[in-house]
């Protein structure tokens, strides 16, 4: 009879390494990477097939985004809910499992490598509150863990896992030294809800929007903000390629900027703009081009407007208030 688990897959080493650890036992390995704008499936994919098993890749953005605005066990250091994150792609993980008729789910998780999301009270209290308690099955640590359920069916082989604590990441390094896996990425380092400054832009769009749709947290990677008003925001490009993205992730309903006769950035306006709001816009986008302190032309389009107006650069001053 073919066992099968299901795993939480980052793409990190410490994930690579549980499901190796399940397919030398001969446990047939589906790995699960959920997906939303502030995570994605990169770094899995690639271990997906450096390994050799199957992905599934799914996207959650609408209930993740519920867990980030109200987490019920709180934030990290920055925006960052860990542990009702996982709780949820644990929960998900569940359904897939129910669904396909497989044996148990696994994650890469080591016992206290990371101070909030995976002390023994945090991993217990995944296991409440996504309903799966003792189907969650953690190789790397699971010999300082209690037994889980498919170790006392026989499912897995107990004796063949590990017991790996702490933060030193020498003994995945040897064991990736073993199975010959020699490229992966650095720890903690896929999800944008850790960064300080990303979060700080995500704190400002959910208490002060326009918020409508995914493109709002998307656009919160490109740019620098700015926070023109409650409701009203504004996107400058920083070079071409954040131009160019911003004018990808550009609404219908927003306000799109540019400079005429010198090169410049593009900025995008969301929310019910003002003529004095498009005005301070317009002084932002003048400020980043080579002007000299000059009047700079500008065209607005988008909204049922498209004409021109002279913008001078705002000051250094201004630029700060308003910065997010």
């Amino acid at each position: 009879m073919t066992v099968t688990g299901i795993g939480l897959m980052s793409g990190g080493l410490d994930s690579m390494l549980a499901a190796r650890l399940l397919m030398e036992q001969g446990i047939e390995v589906v790995g699960v990477s959920f997906v939303t704008p502030f995570f994605g499936s990169a770094n899995a994919e690639a271990a997906a097939e450096r390994i050799g098993f199957p992905l599934l890749i799914r996207d959650i953005t609408d209930i993740h985004l519920k867990v980030v605005k109200d987490p019920p066990s709180g934030y990290g250091a920055n925006m960052n809910p860990c542990i009702d994150c996982h709780a949820l792609m644990v929960r998900e993980a569940r359904r897939l499992m129910d669904e396909k008729g497989w044996d148990f789910i696994f994650t890469g998780e080591v016992l206290n490598e990371r101070p909030m999301s995976q002390t023994r009270a945090s991993l217990n209290r995944v296991a409440n509150l996504s309903g799966c308690r003792g189907l969650v099955l953690r190789p790397l640590s699971a010999l300082r863990l209690d037994e889980t359920i498919p170790e006392q069916e026989g499912k897995v082989n107990r004796k063949r896992l590990l017991d790996i604590q702490g933060r030193s990441r020498k003994p995945q390094m040897a064991l990736a030294e073993k199975y010959g896996i020699r490229e992966y990425p650095a720890p903690a380092g896929g999800c944008l809800l850790t960064d300080p400054g990303f979060s700080r832009r995500l704190r400002d769009l959910i208490d002060n929007g326009p918020e409508e749709g995914t493109s709002s947290y998307e656009m919160l990677r490109a740019g620098r903000h700015f926070r023109i008003a409650p409701g009203i925001k504004a996107v400058v490009g920083r070079n071409h390629a954040e131009n160019l993205r911003l004018e990808e992730l550009r609404q219908e309903a927003d306000l799109l900027l540019r400079t005429i006769d010198i090169p410049g950035p593009v900025a995008l306006l969301a929310g019910p703009a003002s003529e004095e709001d498009i005005a301070v816009s317009a002084s932002l986008v003048a400020r980043y081009c080579k002007a000299g302190g000059k009047a700079v032309r500008i065209s607005l389009e988008g909204g049922g407007k498209s004409r021109t107006l002279d913008a001078l650069p705002a000051d250094e001053e201004e630029v700060r208030a308003l910065q997010i």
